[in-house]
């Protein structure tokens, strides 16, 4: 499993905890954060860009 199918299965459980609830992912800091180190791990995933 890759850091990015790892950040995507953590965000997913912590949207089913707060199910209940009414969850705003924009306003949550888990949220926030989780999708932040998805988007850095999938452009790590890209490699170097071409110079």
């Amino acid at each position: 499993m890759n850091a990015r199918d790892e950040l995507r299965a953590l965000l997913k459980a912590h949207l089913a905890a707060s199910g209940g609830r009414r969850h705003l992912t924009r306003h949550c800091p888990v949220c926030h954060r989780l999708l932040r180190l998805a988007r850095e791990a999938a452009l790590g995933d890209q490699g170097p860009s071409p110079a």
